[in-house]
């Protein structure tokens, strides 16, 4: 009776033990998911004050003010070789989740025009943020108050005369202006720059006579009455309706097609991590940006920068991607933008 009282207690113990080992086991999901262990770096592949750089700055904010991550944030700009340098150093660093990167359409029109060694698929898609317009804008001081009155004076004066400031050469600024001098019938002088902020500030200053900036890129100086919008390139106005200068709001910016000129471009802005990222690695960043974007300081962002607010993920958002590619392939070949072989 003594040795069976023992192996009883025994067996209740192993049980107890089993139990205590599975109730542990439910309990680890949450306490052993991955998570950052040191700093992350936060790629930029276009250069500062650009609508790249004004997004992962603006997420830099927000995480730190919210204390959405255990470890920084630290936004890094690497925008040489037309973000190229950026791509590849994203590209190069497998099993690295601690290294994130936000994305424009350099991601395709970097490898098609200069045939670097980067493809969308070196890296690992996370989640599409939002999608950004492009407009056409003017400075204030110039007579065009229409698409119309701007087309006239391009094709009035000889070809190559008015200049076209855009970010980078061979990118979505310049595949637009391509795509705005066939709709015309007339030629601009391209004059690439290093960012949306430079290009703003080109324009203020009457160095150039036009530029395709983003809506978050020209806010400041449409709101201080230096420049004037006269078309976005988008199917349908935008959405927001408050007002930002002499009582005008983004939905009050006709489309180009309206206007006569049939063109249409939107932008990713999205976020991809280093190569061979697990599911976890994946999945915290997914929570991550959805708590940005639940905050009153991104909503803040969307109506500042007038964004389309679309967000994609897993396959969803991969097959978006894959695309936009072909798109662009489409887009740049009819250029004559694509890298010879």
């Amino acid at each position: 009776m003594k040795r069976f009282a023992s192996n009883r207690l025994a067996s209740c113990l192993t049980l107890a033990a089993a139990a205590s080992i599975l109730a542990l086991g439910t309990s680890l999901p949450a306490s052993a998911a991955w998570e950052p262990v040191r700093p992350v770096e936060f790629i930029v592949p276009a250069g500062t004050g650009g609508g790249a750089d004004q997004m992962a700055r603006t997420i830099q904010g927000i995480i730190t003010k919210h204390n959405l991550m255990k470890q920084p944030l630290v936004v890094i700009n690497k925008s040489g070789g037309a973000g190229g340098e950026g791509f590849l150093d994203v590209k190069t660093a497998n099993n690295n989740p601690h290294k994130i990167i936000i994305t424009l359409s350099n991601l395709f029109t970097t490898p098609l025009a200069t045939g670097i060694p980067f493809n969308w698929k070196d890296m690992t898609p996370v989640a599409m943020l939002a999608l950004d317009e492009f407009v056409l804008w003017v400075n204030a001081d110039k007579p065009y108050k229409t698409v119309k009155d701007f087309v006239d004076a391009v094709k009035a004066a000889p070809p190559g005369t008015m200049k076209m400031g855009g970010t980078g050469s061979k990118q979505e600024d310049q595949i637009i202006t391509v795509a705005m001098e066939k709709a015309i019938g007339s030629k601009f002088t391209y004059i690439p720059y290093k960012g949306g902020g430079e290009v703003a500030v080109q324009l203020v200053g009457q160095h150039v006579d036009s530029t395709v900036n983003n809506p978050i890129e020209a806010v400041a100086q449409w709101r201080g009455g230096k420049v004037r919008p006269l078309c976005v390139f988008d199917s349908k106005p935008m959405a927001y309706d408050e007002p930002i200068a002499d009582g005008k709001s983004w939905k009050d910016i006709p489309t180009c097609k309206s206007q006569g000129l049939d063109i249409e471009y939107v932008m990713l802005r999205g976020i991809f991590m280093s190569p061979k990222a697990t599911k976890d690695q994946v999945d915290y960043y997914v929570e991550l940006f959805k708590k940005v974007r639940a905050t009153p300081e991104w909503q803040d962002l969307m109506k500042s920068g007038a964004f389309n607010t679309t967000f994609m993920t897993g396959g969803d958002y991969a097959g978006w991607v894959g695309t936009e590619e072909k798109r662009h392939e489409t887009l740049m070949k009819e250029a004559g933008f694509l890298a010879s072989n």
